[in-house]
């Protein structure tokens, strides 16, 4: 787990006077942590031995505090991040929040909003009760009931009367988004036995506790509202039972108490209700699938803690489009940062030939994209590829003139070395008798031979060597000129094959440049190329995680629908017939070819912009065009 361990629970969301904040410490710990997050939560009454529960969970048998008055130990919601027992390179993030209905205080609005946060960032929820599952048990889970006041789905639809009729739809669609329920039973000592059914298991008790009334009245709905959206929201129920830990003496010290004074059902049933979270519990997702680190864990917590208190509504969609905005400039930030990491090599080699920079350029830049598209996600229109795509290319335009201007100083350097001694002949007249034409061509020619045979020059060497010779072809013209032992037509033979040696090495280092300028080009393409092989794999995943999202609450539904026919519940069974519909209508339009269809075009247009500018600026500095 990145990050340093975290040895003991922190609060991450406190409340105070009814009024809840986010702590900025236990968020900046959760920034550390790259790795996926699975979220467990426990909710459940005052004083119902919540923590308890949580603190097997981290594998200790201390650490969140637990009451043993009737006073609630929890205020808020506290968080204890400790590496998965049985996926690697997974956190597991345990939430003990306040309990419900503390006398203290006083007020259902915030316990209301303890269970939404725990429904919404969770991937798993416990609730956590005594004795029976029973109708008074169900009555004090009414906050179910409220949760389609509290959460939403989508974004609110412009047109304000179909606010009713959206409101009716998000509640069928709760299944896809809400995380796994557990209800665990504590202190239970009755026998699991249904009448005219006899001995049944503990997920059985649970079914049996949710089966609807038939009829109709206010009695018979309040008593199945509870059971229905128990059965609607969530994508799996699960129950287990405990029975008494121990001696009501030793319940005031359960954490101290040793596992020999522990009660052996008691002992089986933590067990086994720690082997399931560890096993069934999935990685926290938001809406469209997307796996969420600890650092965008630690962003949704703020988020909706913000908007809960500005007294707005939490918007699944809404968290989703804020997420995938901050995750995806951190995801520009993070393969700029690798893009530039992979070049550092090459770079303290300056100055490289053309083939070396732009080698290291494609597989640098193909390790960069891979590190964007890690951390990035619904980028549907491409605004966050293409600004890496930009900013990758504006590194690599400096790194290319940072280059050349290495190769020229290295360059320049070397000549004016080799230059030194025939400098000192020309100044001493060494050149300026009878014969002194050949002599000078003889020490150039040997300059240039030096040179050419000198390694690690870069791209700047035929260059720079054409302007040394230009420069140095008026004092070879005036040693020419004044050299008494050549004929005048000599002289003249003579200008005549300098203007041609310069002629043909002007265009050998223009054929030079293009080919070099050609060969970045098609590294530039094949580059872009990797790059969308790269984002089609992405978007494909998305797509896959999309439709498993999706799957899973279709077979949910249809489960829940078999029940309902068989039990002869037609009309509730119809209603859900239409929901499994349209989320198959759903699941078809998501599956269609959204990447190719239409991202790609979008992508194309702004590859085709950028390619254009980045081929336009090699081939510039490539070629040096005064233009």
């Amino acid at each position: 787990m990145s990050g340093v361990l975290m040895t003991e629970p922190v609060c991450l969301v406190e409340n105070i006077n009814g009024s809840l904040q986010v702590s900025d410490s236990a968020t900046e710990y959760l920034e550390r942590i790259l790795q996926p997050v699975v979220v467990v939560s426990v909710v459940g009454l005052y004083r119902t031995g919540k923590s308890y529960l949580m603190n097997r969970l981290a594998g200790q048998q201390a650490g969140f505090a637990l009451g043993s008055t009737i006073e609630s130990k929890t205020k808020g919601i506290w968080m204890w991040c400790v590496p998965h027992p049985n996926i690697p390179e997974h956190t597991l993030v345990l939430l003990d929040t306040e309990g419900l209905g503390d006398v203290d205080k006083g007020d259902s609005r915030n316990d209301a909003w303890i269970f939404c946060l725990a429904v919404l960032l969770s991937s798993t929820l416990v609730y956590n009760s005594r004795g029976t599952i029973d109708n008074t048990a169900l009555e004090k889970l009414h906050y179910i009931t409220e949760l389609a006041e509290h959460i939403r789905i989508k974004s609110p639809s412009p047109a304000g009367h179909e606010e009713e009729e959206e409101e009716e739809e998000e509640d069928s669609q709760f299944v896809q988004f809400f995380p796994n329920f557990i209800w665990t039973v504590r202190d239970f000592i009755l026998e699991l036995v249904i009448e005219n059914k006899g001995r049944v298991t503990e997920d059985e008790y649970l079914d049996f506790a949710l089966q609807l009334k038939k009829g109709f009245g206010q009695r018979v709905s309040s008593y199945n509202l509870p059971r229905q959206c128990i059965r609607n929201y969530f994508p799996t129920r699960k129950c287990f039972v405990f029975p008494l830990p121990a001696s009501q003496d030793n319940m005031a010290r359960l954490e101290s108490l040793d596992q020999r004074d522990l009660s052996p059902g008691f002992l089986k049933a933590t067990l086994q209700f720690c082997e399931y979270v560890f096993t069934q519990s999935k990685v926290k997702t938001l809406k469209g699938g997307h796996r969420v680190s600890g650092r965008m864990f630690s962003h949704l917590v703020r988020l909706y803690v913000e908007t809960i208190c500005s007294g707005k509504m939490p918007c699944l969609e809404n968290a989703v489009v804020v997420m995938a905005k901050i995750e995806n400039q951190t995801a520009v930030e993070e393969g700029i940062k690798m893009y530039q990491k992979e070049m550092e090599q090459v770079k303290s080699l300056f100055p490289v030939s053309i083939d070396e920079i732009t080698t290291e350029h494609q597989r640098s830049s193909s390790v960069a994209t891979a590190q964007f598209i890690k951390h990035s996600f619904k980028d549907e229109n491409a605004e966050y590829l293409n600004i890496f795509t930009a900013k990758v290319n504006e590194q690599y335009l400096e790194l290319v003139d940072q280059n050349m201007a290495a190769s020229e100083r290295r360059c320049q350097e070397l000549l004016l070395d080799l230059y030194q001694e025939m400098s000192k002949r020309l100044q001493q007249g060494h050149y300026a008798q009878p014969g002194g034409y050949q002599l000078y061509c003889t020490d150039r020619d040997a300059i240039i031979t030096h040179y050419q045979s000198e390694p690690n020059k870069g791209v700047q060497a035929e260059e720079v060597l054409q302007a040394f010779l230009t420069k140095r072809s008026e004092e070879a013209n005036y040693i020419l000129q004044t050299d008494q032992i050549l004929t005048e037509k000599e002289k003249r033979i003579e200008e005549e094959k300098e203007r041609t040696a310069l002629t043909e090495r002007q265009i050998k280092v223009a054929e030079e440049k293009k080919v070099e300028a050609e060969r970045a080009l098609q590294v530039e393409r094949e580059r872009q190329a990797d790059s969308m092989e790269q984002l089609e794999r992405k978007f494909e995943e998305e797509k896959r995680l999309q439709q498993e999202e999706m799957n899973q609450a279709i077979q949910r539904k249809m489960a829940e629908q078999e029940i309902l026919m068989k039990n002869q519940f037609k009309e509730k069974a119809e209603l859900l017939g239409q929901e499994i519909q349209q989320l198959k209508k759903e699941k078809e339009e998501s599956s269609k070819g959204f990447f190719k269809d239409v991202l790609m075009p979008l992508i194309g247009v702004g590859k085709d912009v950028l390619g254009d500018f980045l081929n336009y600026k090699i081939m510039r500095k490539t070629l040096k065009m005064p233009f």
